[in-house]
C-alpha cells in the first residue's frame, strides 16, 4: 500500500526513534496527535496532523521494552517538511548521542523544523547537539542532575512538566509527552480541542506545564532518624491536625530550634515547607475528586482559611483552587457556595 501523503493543509510531525528508545513516549504524544487529526476531520476543519517516525537508517528499531518499532522512513536529507520534530528519551539515548550523523540531524532541527520538542530523557539528545544551549529546560526528576552537571549552559528546571522556550520545548518524564503534545495542539488549534482529546484518552485534562513532577512523598527525603520520620507519618495521616513546629518538636522530643535545624537537614525541605506541601497534595486530590466547596477542602486540609489555600496554590501551582478543579476534575460542575465565594472575591477586587 501507497503511504499516504500529506495533504497541503497539514502539519507533518516527526518522530525520531532509535535503538533502545522509551516506546511510551513514542506512543503516548503520537495517540495524541492521531486523535487530534481525526477529532478536526470530524468537525470538518482544516489544519490537521500526519504523524511519521524516522530513523538513522529507516530501519527498524526495538525499545527497551523489547518492543520492535518499525519507522515510516529514513531520516529526511531536509527537515524543512516537518513542522514539529519529536525527540523520545530511553536507555538507548548514550548511544545515540554518539551518532555524528544524528547529532548533525537534530543541530539543525531549529532552523528548519517550526519547532522541536523532546520528551523525557529525550533532552540529553537535544543537549548533546546543542539545541539547548542557553536555554531553560527539563526532563525526568531523576536525570535533572545529570542533565545540568553535563550540559552546563543549559538552565534545567527539575520540576515543570515542560517548559517551552521559544520554538523548542522539553518534558518530563514519560506520560508528561501526552501533556506536552495536548499543549502544542492547543497552541496549533485550541482549548476545547485539546480537552476533546484529554476526555477521549481518558486523562484529567491537561495538566499545566509548570505543575509538579512529583509528589511531597517523592520530594522530600525519607529522614534516617525515627522520630523525623514517625512526625512525617503523623502529618501524612492527620493532615489537618496541627503541626506548628513546637507541636512536631515535641513529638518528636527535640528542641523546636534543634528539630527545625535536623528536619531540614535531612529531609532537604523545612518543616513548614513540608507541611504546606502535604497539605497542598490532599488538597488537590480533593478538588479532582469531589465537589465540595473550597472553604470546606481547605479546613479538611488543615489551611486557616480558602484564602490561605489559594495563596498556597497561586504560589506553588500558579494556579487557583477553582481554576485547577475546572481543569483536573473529570466532571467538574461548580458548586454554588463556589461560585459565590468566586462573585464575592472578585467583588472585594473590584471595589479596591
Amino acid at each position: 500500500m501507497a503511504k499516504r501523503r500529506a495533504a497541503p493543509d497539514e502539519r507533518t510531525v516527526a518522530i525520531l526513534l532509535y535503538e533502545g528508545i522509551q516506546s511510551l513516549d513514542v506512543t503516548g504524544p503520537l495517540e495524541v496527535f492521531d486523535a487530534a487529526a481525526r477529532a478536526l476531520r470530524a468537525r470538518g476543519e482544516e489544519g490537521g496532523y500526519r504523524v511519521r517516525t524516522i530513523a538513522r537508517a529507516g530501519a527498524p528499531v526495538r525499545a527497551e521494552s523489547g518492543l520492535g518499532l518499525i519507522p515510516d522512513g529514513p531520516l529526511p536529507r531536509s527537515s524543512q517538511a516537518i513542522d514539529t520534530l519529536l525527540v523520545p528519551g530511553g536507555g538507548g539515548r548514550r548511544q545515540a548521542v554518539e551518532d555524528p550523523v544524528l547529532m548533525r540531524f537534530l543541530a539543525r532541527a531549529p532552523g528548519r523544523c517550526r519547532r522541536v520538542a523532546s520528551v523525557c530523557t529525550g533532552s540529553f539528545l537535544l543537549a548533546a547537539a546543542g539545541v539547548l544551549d542557553g536555554r531553560r529546560a527539563t526532563t525526568h526528576w531523576a536525570y535533572a542532575a545529570e542533565l545540568a552537571e553535563r550540559h552546563p549552559r543549559i538552565t534545567v528546571e527539575p520540576d515543570p512538566i515542560f517548559i517551552r522556550d521559544g520554538a523548542i520545548w522539553t518534558s518530563a518524564g514519560v506520560t508528561a509527552g501526552m501533556d506536552l503534545a495536548l499543549a502544542l495542539v492547543e497552541e496549533d488549534h485550541d482549548r476545547e480541542l485539546a480537552l476533546l482529546i484529554a476526555r477521549h484518552l481518558v486523562l484529567f485534562l491537561r495538566r499545566p506545564g509548570n505543575q509538579s513532577q512529583f509528589s511531597a512523598m517523592l520530594r522530600s527525603q525519607e529522614p534516617e532518624r525515627e522520630p523525623l520520620r514517625e512526625v512525617q507519618r503523623q502529618v501524612l495521616e492527620d493532615v489537618a491536625g496541627t503541626h506548628t513546629v513546637e507541636a512536631m518538636a515535641a513529638r518528636a522530643h527535640m528542641s523546636p530550634r534543634n528539630f527545625a535545624r535536623a528536619f531540614r537537614a535531612q529531609t532537604g525541605v523545612t518543616p513548614a515547607r513540608y507541611v504546606e506541601s502535604v497539605r497542598l497534595e490532599a488538597a488537590r486530590r480533593r478538588l479532582e475528586e469531589t465537589s465540595e466547596p473550597v472553604q470546606r477542602v481547605a479546613g479538611a486540609c488543615g489551611f486557616a482559611s480558602a484564602e490561605a489555600m489559594r495563596r498556597s496554590f497561586l504560589r506553588t501551582l500558579h494556579v487557583g483552587p477553582a481554576e485547577y478543579r475546572r481543569r483536573f476534575h473529570s466532571s467538574f460542575s461548580t458548586s454554588r457556595a463556589d461560585r459565590r465565594a468566586a462573585r464575592g472575591h472578585t467583588t472585594r477586587q473590584t471595589s479596591k
